[in-house]
């Protein structure tokens, strides 16, 4: 980590102190929350599979006025799990996928069980936020696999209040159930849930109000998700003969004052859109091209996302106000993101996600607060990971050695210095199954594909943009997207034809360099993950890309180094399956033992 920031507190107050590349601490400020007088209130909105690369954020004209003309729009924001409740448990921890092991939506693998058995229930980010004195409320959806019959067992431990989604129903649009606190579930047949969610976290606010005491308020509608009717499930994906015996998807239900909007608005004809090639690897690039049928129906199906988001644009709209009447809007921070993000139509996609295209990893972050810029648009790399560590930062509460991302830069002079200073990586990881959410077309479509394990990188400097990654089955692609920003010429295919060189140097150099770099992370704990260069080179001689690009270095990357590679497909994260390990200590690993002792 090259800002390694120590929060202090005492008397209301904490130093931030950064360690610069040569060590020398440099105090950032005193005072809690960027200088404020008092702890700041945090609102965090967070929806469920929204969209940036399909422009969702243009129909959301409430949201532009409060927090995009008045807040920070972090342009290169990503989920490192593109995945509902594996995203989310590593967004409330502050941890990857493979440190969480909550790789999946349902048991064994995942869900809320799966969150519990990992003792997280005393361990994430509303508990140490009650630590530091803070009255925590949240409503609407936490994780999959927290249903009617388990969800006393135990209850989500940390809220001062909650009221959550539950499953079998939390993604029925006109038929959700709610839990409140320690209460029985409720049904609100024929009520649209995102306006109940909206009353529910009006009265936390109130509640919140009343306490004087600084609070977080999670408020998490299921828009613009599937309507999704499902059967309670604990057993393991890969025995489901049928998926449609577990759930039936169709578009989102928008609230009937909306259902009338946007009659003419098709999903963003993008070179990739339904391609006349095919493009990525493994089962994706075995997808047929889609019939005009198809893509009317698709075309349907974003409409309805778009619909079904307007009820999120007027809650946003009313928790400002509710802000604003009370006081409270100059000493609050108020976040939005989703979990992941969505693709329809592209690279031949159905509706869908769990890919590693920026459709499915590069999503929305704003941030309005006292201090952020307003109508400000951040080119630095960010990810859910590093939002645990922010929130701590921001509300004076010290940070913590186990965490595997880094506060975001949230001030213009921060925000300055990160584009020289910050990461420019993303770690990305993918277990188990991928499923299509709209119609099938073709007869060789697939509504379950469950060989979607994968492990990828996302690096982003000033001069290069690539995203590298190697498949369960050791299929690998790379995307120059400099030259290819819809990711449609795998140059790792046998059918491509790779460059000669990247960057000025031989074409193979480079990816062993990114293949070297995606070895130490796919693996990292703590501080490797945002300092992975350093696990390479201890003696800090590289810090990014270009500088291991150095011909110095060539015979280490190319003939030393260890690659990533799989010894078999899995649905969950089984570390033997995984190949090769690269050890804390600097040694490579496999299963367990060093390398040298296996071969």
């Amino acid at each position: 980590m090259r800002f390694l920031e120590v929060a202090l507190a005492a008397a209301g107050l904490h130093l931030s102190i950064v360690f610069a590349r040569d060590g020398e601490q440099k105090p950032l400020g005193v005072g809690p929350a960027l200088g404020n007088k008092k702890h700041p209130n945090i609102v965090f909105i967070l929806t469920d599979d929204q969209d940036l690369h399909m422009r969702s954020l243009d129909y959301l004209p409430l949201i532009k006025k409060h927090l995009i003309d008045r807040g920070t729009s972090y342009k290169r924001h990503f989920c490192t799990t593109a995945l509902c409740c594996p995203s989310r448990v590593s967004l409330w921890t502050g941890k990857q996928a493979h440190n969480t092991n909550v790789t999946d939506v349902n048991p064994p693998y995942g869900g809320y069980p799966k969150f519990i058995a990992q003792g997280f229930n005393s361990d994430y980010l509303p508990v140490w936020l009650q630590e530091a004195g803070y009255n925590t409320y949240y409503t609407g959806k936490l994780f999959n696999a927290h249903t009617v019959e388990n969800y006393h067992s135990p209850h989500v431990a940390g809220w001062t209040g909650s009221d959550f989604l539950l499953d079998p129903f939390t993604y029925m649009y006109l038929n959700a159930s709610y839990q409140r606190n320690h209460e029985p579930p409720v049904s609100y047949e024929g009520q649209h849930t995102v306006d109940v969610l909206a009353e529910k976290a009006y009265g936390f606010l109130d509640d919140a109000v009343e306490s004087d005491k600084p609070f977080f308020l999670g408020i998490a509608p299921v828009a613009p998700h599937s309507n999704v009717k499902s059967a309670l499930f604990d057993g393991d994906i890969g025995d489901i003969g049928d998926v449609d015996d577990l759930a039936v998807f169709s578009p989102p239900i928008p609230a009937k004052r909306h259902e009338h909007l946007f009659k003419d608005v098709k999903v963003p004809r993008t070179p990739h859109f339904n391609p006349d090639s095919p493009s990525g690897a493994n089962w994706v690039r075995e997808l047929e091209k889609q019939t005009q049928e198809n893509i009317d129906f698709n075309d349907h199906f974003y409409r309805q996302r778009l619909r079904a988001l307007q009820s999120v644009d007027e809650l946003v709209d009313g928790v400002f106000a509710r802000l604003e009447a009370n006081g409270l809007l100059d000493n609050t921070f108020v976040f939005y993101t989703t979990d992941n993000g969505y693709h329809i139509g592209q690279h031949r996609l159905q509706p869908g996600k769990e890919l590693g295209f920026e459709e499915d990893i590069n999503i929305p972050l704003i941030v309005r607060g006292p201090g952020v810029p307003a109508a400000e648009v951040s080119e630095v790399v960010t990810t859910h990971i590093d939002l645990a560590p922010t929130i701590l930062q921001l509300v004076g509460a010290p940070s913590r050695a186990d965490f595997d991302g880094e506060a975001i830069p949230l001030r213009k002079s921060e925000l300055e210095s990160a584009t020289t200073s910050r990461h420019e990586h993303v770690t990305v990881e993918y277990w188990g199954f991928a499923i299509t959410e709209g119609k099938l077309f073709g007869e060789a479509e697939h509504r379950l594909y469950l060989n979607n394990t994968y492990k990828a990188l996302r690096i982003i400097g000033k001069s290069y943009s690539f995203y590298y990654s190697v498949w369960c089955n050791n299929e690998h692609e790379l995307y120059d997207l400099k030259t290819d920003p819809y990711q449609l010429r795998n140059l790792l295919h046998p059918t491509e034809k790779a460059p000669e060189t990247l960057l000025g140097i031989p074409f193979t150099k480079v990816t062993a360099r990114l293949d070297s770099l995606l070895f130490v992370l796919k693996s990292c704990k703590g501080q490797t993950c945002t300092r992975p260069w350093q696990a390479l080179h201890p003696t800090g001689d590289v810090q990014n890309l270009r500088d291991a690009l150095t011909s110095q270095f060539d015979d280490f990357y190319v003939a030393e180094q260890k690659r990533v590679s799989y010894d078999r497909c899995e649905l969950g994260y089984v570390i033997d399956a995984e190949g090769p390990q690269f050890g804390t200590d600097g040694l490579v690993y496999r299963h367990g033992a060093r390398w040298d002792e296996w071969v």
